[in-house]
């Protein structure tokens, strides 16, 4: 598995030379928030601050810094420059042929080995604390699912107990071989999402139940039609010793059934949309359970 970690790294070892440019301040609406940051070389970049002239303006001041790059005309931003530091202060505004109305502070930095430690350490923490989505069945949508959320900043498990299913999956997502997929929902952190769409019911049935018995998960979702909801339903309630409470917490069709369109991308990319606002939705509720008992 291919991580954001090791991508960092690798681009940090094919310079000489990098800057980090990096959001440290916004008022109004920005394209980021601060906080955000991209590298750049004299050939590449890493990451992004929002695309758009504001970012071409930093790139081109980084690469200024780093010894190539053209000087364009000021306008109406402010820059400050010695040997290893810059500062822009930019109006997001007609000026610079953006819209957003806002405006953005920018501190470029020349990466020395110190700042370079400090930015795979932070890239480091932040990926030991990405939500996790499981995702069981690599059949056709599991596939189209896996590469849709491959894009996204989350941990994501394909669970399988055919070899075969698990070829061709994106080089980010990891992968699990098991004859026992429920095994998996027990031993996942707090706050993950799981998406079931294995090739067998029954086995979407057990899978389902083990996630809804969880009262810590972000997002339970199932593929299938009504009739497979409500068979679900009767087995989880009857044999499974759920209750409705818990049965009303799964989300099936996943993606929704207000686009009637059942191609694997299309149902992966709704599949997609749904499993990250569940996340986020989720991350900001326990973040204010957090402040209220804090204080």
């Amino acid at each position: 598995m291919n991580s954001n970690v090791q991508s960092l790294k690798a681009f940090l070892g094919r310079a000489d030379r990098i800057a980090l440019v990096e959001v440290t301040a916004t008022k109004g609406s920005t394209p980021r928030e601060a906080g955000a940051f991209m590298l750049v070389s004299a050939s590449a970049i890493f990451g992004t601050i929002g695309g758009g002239q504001l970012e071409y303006m930093a790139i081109d001041k980084a690469r200024q810094m780093l010894g190539g790059g053209t000087r364009s005309p000021a306008d109406e931003t402010r820059i400050e420059v010695d040997e290893v530091c810059a500062t822009l202060d930019v109006p997001l505004g007609p000026e610079i042929g953006q819209c957003c109305g806002g405006r953005v502070e920018v501190l470029i930095r020349l990466v020395d080995g110190s700042l370079e430690q400090q930015l795979i350490a932070n890239a480091q923490s932040e990926e030991a604390h990405r939500p996790h989505v499981y995702l069981f069945g690599g059949g056709h949508v599991g596939q189209a699912l896996a590469a849709s959320l491959a894009l996204l900043p989350i941990h994501v498990v394909v669970v399988e107990t055919r070899s075969e299913a698990l070829e061709g999956m994106p080089e980010t997502v990891e992968t699990r071989l098991t004859p026992m997929p429920e095994a998996m929902v027990r031993e996942a952190p707090a706050g993950s999402a799981f998406a079931v769409l294995t090739h067998d019911h029954a086995l979407d049935f057990l899978i389902a139940a083990e996630a809804l018995k969880r009262d810590d998960t972000a997002y339970v979702g199932m593929i299938g039609s009504k009739t497979k909801k409500a068979t679900f339903r009767n087995w989880f309630l009857k044999s499974a010793e759920g209750n409705e409470a818990e049965f009303s917490r799964l989300i099936s069709p996943i993606g929704g059934n207000a686009v009637k369109d059942k191609r694997p991308p299309v149902i992966a990319a709704l599949a997609a949309a749904e499993i990250m606002t569940a996340l986020v939705s989720h991350a900001s509720g326990a973040n204010v359970f957090e402040k209220a008992m804090a204080g």
